[in-house]
This record gives structure tokens, C-alpha cells and sequence, in this order.
């Protein structure tokens, strides 16, 4: 029998079909196909996400048409077991989405902690390109507190919020008053709340979404106190 991983490189080096992958399938998901097997991983994304035949996902993988209806089906039960069992629906999602962004495009911030979780997790991604305070912050109080002191720094440098779906969720570009991008905002929403805030700096994951703005200089406009990315000591960062 063959053993090896199987390999499906049409889907993975055509950036067109990279896109629909990333469009067809949340975050939340994306974690979950890791969890299977590479063959399993295969067959699902082939059947369920491109929407192949059996026959052409059997040849793609080397595999019997029986063994790949086999596939197909463990990974759905592996996905489906792994999926929160209260994960709001997407509509759910978008209104208490919207809800945060107008308290947060109004200064609220009362009515944002409201709207999170407990256990509220706040993740960063500026890969050493661009200002960030932590990489990550942790309950509600930290979170709130982090929340705060952004609500007056970008009002002062005229950011504007743009609802948008980030990585199949919920969330929010955010620029500058000439339109560039500052970075993006994608909401974990589960059991009411928000879970987790996932925001992107990293300007080489922003270029997609239009000219991307000087973090830094826009820093210098507004204020607010950062760590630098791998040293350790305060500048001046969003």
C-alpha cells in the first residue's frame, strides 16, 4: 500500500485557488484540518472545500474510490467533534461583531467589556515589521485595559473602521484617514462573546488589501507606549 503523503500541488501553488481555500474555510476550521491525517486532510479539502468528484480526488491521491468515500467520511466526524458545540451562527456572529466595532469606533469602552468573554485572549501577529504592545494578552481586565488605551490613540491619528471578513470571520480593517492600511481585526465569537481578537500588523500580510501606511509614523501621531518587537523595551506603537 502506499504510505506517503499524498500530493495535491495544483491547489496549494495556484494563488487563485489558495484564495478560495482561505475564503471556503474559517480559522476556527483551518486549526481542525490539522488535526487530521494528511491523507484524511486531502480528501476533505478536495471533496468538501473544491467540491471534486470521488474519481478525481481517488487519482489525486493515489487512493481506491471505497477508500476515499471512507476518508471523506472520518475526516467529517473528526471536524464535526472538534467544532465548539456552541459556536455561534454566522449571523450571530456578524451583529455582535457589529455591536464591538460601533463601541469601539464610539469610544465605548464599557460596552466593549461587556461584549467579551472571561477568558478573553487579545493575539498579535506584526512579525517583527511593525509596532505591537505584546503578542498576546489574556482575560477580560487586560484585554479591556489594552482596548482603552487604543479607543483614544486611534481616534487621534483618524482611523477608520471597515467591517470586513477576516480569515472566514467576523472583523474590521482599519485605516488610515488617507485609506492606507493600519491592520485588520478578526473576531472568535462563541457562546455570546468574543473569544479572541486576532489582529494583523505584519505589513507583508496586509499588501492584499491596498497600500499599506507607515504603523510607525502614525505611531508618532497618535502616542501610546509599546514593546519593540524582540527587544523587550517600550517605544511608541499601536
Amino acid at each position: 500500500m502506499n504510505t506517503q503523503t499524498p500530493k495535491v500541488p495544483h491547489l496549494y501553488q495556484d494563488p487563485q485557488r489558495s484564495a478560495e481555500l482561505a475564503d471556503s474555510v474559517s480559522m476556527a476550521a483551518l486549526l481542525l484540518l490539522e488535526r487530521l491525517s494528511p491523507l484524511e486532510r486531502a480528501v476533505f479539502v478536495l471533496r468538501e472545500v473544491f467540491g471534486f468528484g470521488f474519481p478525481e480526488v481517488a487519482s489525486a491521491v493515489g487512493r481506491s474510490e471505497a477508500a476515499c468515500r471512507q476518508l471523506a467520511v472520518r475526516a467529517r466526524r473528526h471536524m464535526e467533534a472538534g467544532r465548539p458545540r456552541f459556536e455561534a451562527g454566522r449571523a450571530e456572529r456578524e451583529e455582535l461583531a457589529g455591536r464591538f466595532l460601533d463601541a469601539f469606533r464610539d469610544g465605548d469602552v464599557d460596552a466593549l467589556t461587556v461584549l467579551l468573554a472571561a477568558d478573553v485572549q487579545m493575539v498579535g501577529d506584526a512579525g517583527g515589521k511593525a509596532p505591537q504592545w505584546a503578542d498576546r494578552f489574556a482575560g477580560v481586565e487586560n484585554v479591556a485595559r489594552a482596548l482603552a488605551a487604543l479607543v483614544p490613540l486611534f481616534a487621534r491619528i483618524g482611523a477608520r473602521v471597515e467591517p470586513h471578513q477576516v480569515n472566514g470571520r467576523p472583523g474590521a480593517i482599519f485605516r488610515d484617514r488617507d485609506g492606507k492600511v493600519l491592520n485588520t481585526w478578526a473576531l472568535d465569537v462563541l457562546d455570546g462573546r468574543i473569544q479572541t481578537i486576532r489582529t494583523v500588523n505584519n505589513p507583508d500580510k496586509l499588501g492584499h488589501l491596498g497600500p499599506v501606511a507607515d504603523a510607525w509614523a502614525a505611531l508618532r501621531e497618535g502616542g501610546g507606549a509599546a514593546r519593540t518587537p524582540g527587544r523587550g523595551r517600550d517605544r511608541r506603537a499601536l
